[in-house]
């Protein structure tokens, strides 16, 4: 009985959440300008009048640059981090983990204000503008995205065999052989499930990029909240339709790699 009342309340809570996702897919296909129900049919309109729209190609583009710039320098950086962190110990070293990952306990809208005076200090004492160009937003998302890159490759070195190294060592390969032949063809999994995930965290930040952007740029998530704004048919659908199912694969083929229970 007790499994049955924890198995309905579990039920319950997932069809909560999941709920409002299936209700946006669902208007993405009313063949309607306006949100009637039940709709007066179905049609792909909306997502070919999303694919047209230059706001959220412009937006598209912007958080590709953007993403693909700060997913690469969070990866190499957490790779690096996540070996000193995991594989040697040395005085400081709970610190500088806690450093790290310090970004995922700060909300986003709080670290966001925190870069802009710190942007703005800069351009006051240095008279170098970091939210003129998409150089300040770059920096912003690649502090938003390397804690999870040191903690999905860090779970992956955490689970790695290292009597395989050790055997390497032992038939006399030198360190960086050891390294760039098996260590990390190893970490290969954590790698791509941290690119993958700092791709999906970068792509789909709202409240960070909000205050950052630069003049005359926008992001996808921001094109999509100034949309509605001014609009409100099932354009805005279509868009959040494809985010989803891009976001929803990643995340499947993140897990694939380093299972998702371990680091979040």
């Amino acid at each position: 009985m007790t499994k049955l009342i924890a198995s309905s309340f579990v039920t319950a809570v997932l069809a909560f959440l999941v709920l409002p996702v299936i209700f946006i897919v669902w208007v993405a296909f009313f063949d309607s300008s306006f949100l009637t129900f039940p709709p007066p049919g179905y049609t792909f309109h909306w997502f070919a009048e999303a694919a047209r729209n230059p706001v959220f190609l412009n937006g598209f583009v912007t958080s590709l640059i953007v993403v693909a710039i700060a997913s690469t320098i969070s990866v190499f950086s957490g790779a690096m981090a996540a070996i000193v962190l995991v594989r040697y110990q040395f005085p400081g070293r709970e610190a500088l983990n806690g450093l790290l990952l310090s970004p995922l306990i700060i909300p986003n809208i709080v670290l966001g204000i925190a870069l802009y005076i710190f942007f703005i200090a800069i351009a006051d004492t240095l008279s170098i503008d970091l939210i003129a160009s998409n150089v300040g937003l770059i920096i912003a998302h690649t502090m938003l995205v390397l804690p999870w890159a040191v903690r999905l490759i860090g779970a992956n070195l955490i689970g790695m065999d290292r009597s395989i190294e050790e055997a390497a060592c032992n038939l006399g390969a030198k360190s960086g052989t050891v390294f760039f032949r098996v260590t990390l063809p190893l970490m290969r999994g954590g790698i791509v499930a941290a690119a993958l995930f700092s791709f999906i965290v970068s792509f789909e930040n709202l409240e960070l990029s909000l205050l950052i952007v630069s003049p005359g740029h926008t992001t996808l998530p921001i094109a999509q909240m100034q949309y509605l704004e001014f609009n409100m048919d099932p354009t805005i659908a279509a868009v959040s339709t494809v985010q989803i199912l891009v976001i929803a694969a990643l995340l499947l083929i993140t897990d694939r790699f380093v299972k998702l229970s371990r680091i979040v």
